[in-house]
């Protein structure tokens, strides 16, 4: 296979996409799990085999540790896609790693909503916005009536993230660790967004938008 040239480029941007995909199809919860209760949170709770649900059916602490393995996902994918393929690796393998946790091909495509694993996405490829990142998220967790609809404060976080990303690429302003702000940068946003908004609706809940489900029935 070849490894320079323009190529050779693609060839590692592609191998950075693939390890960043079957890195995120590792499920942090059902390993908790075992270790834990040996049940399936996918028949309990919400049935999503995430923190939220992980924090609910099994208790904080097994909550947190499946969050910051999810978000580790992400932080790790990137930084395996930026190896091989620069700062275009970082952003796609970044989603790629979102991807493959909300459809894992081992659990036949059915996995978690993505949240913390985007996370992660953000907190190593956009640290400039991060601390706006989690300040949204805290804010819309503090209005009770959002706190109530995690899909519409979902949607408003990643609105913020991909505005952010925009600006940034923009502006061109400094962007800490993170690979320097490109077009790369709002567009893995959107991508990482999309597929999260995706399994929100395919998991029941109401597109906020039409007020309906996946299945069609009204909110």
């Amino acid at each position: 296979m070849q490894w320079t040239g323009r190529r050779g480029k693609l060839n590692r941007l592609g191998i950075g996409i693939g390890i960043a995909y079957l890195l995120g199809t590792i499920s942090t919860a059902d390993i908790v799990v075992k270790k834990m209760a040996g049940t399936d949170l996918r028949g309990q709770g919400t049935g999503n085999p995430g923190a939220a649900n992980a924090m609910k059916v099994l208790g904080t602490k097994a909550g947190l540790v499946v969050m910051a393995g999810d978000i580790g996902k992400g932080v790790a994918a990137c930084a395996i896609g930026g190896a091989l393929a620069g700062p275009t690796g970082a952003h796609l393998a970044g989603t790629a790693s979102v991807a493959g946790h909300c459809y894992p091909v081992m659990n036949g495509f059915k996995g978690g909503k993505g949240v913390a694993t985007s996370v992660g996405q953000c907190f190593a490829t956009f640290p400039a916005y991060f601390p706006i990142d989690v300040g949204v998220a805290a804010a819309t967790a503090a209005v009770p009536a959002w706190r109530q609809r995690a899909f519409t404060a979902t949607l408003a976080s990643s609105a913020c993230w991909i505005v952010g990303g925009i600006v940034w690429w923009a502006k061109g302003w400094r962007n800490l660790w993170g690979p320097k702000p490109s077009i790369m940068l709002p567009i893995s946003a959107i991508l990482s967004s999309a597929i999260i908004a995706e399994r929100f609706v395919a998991a029941g809940n109401p597109n906020p938008l039409t007020g309906r489900t996946a299945s069609g029935a009204s909110a």
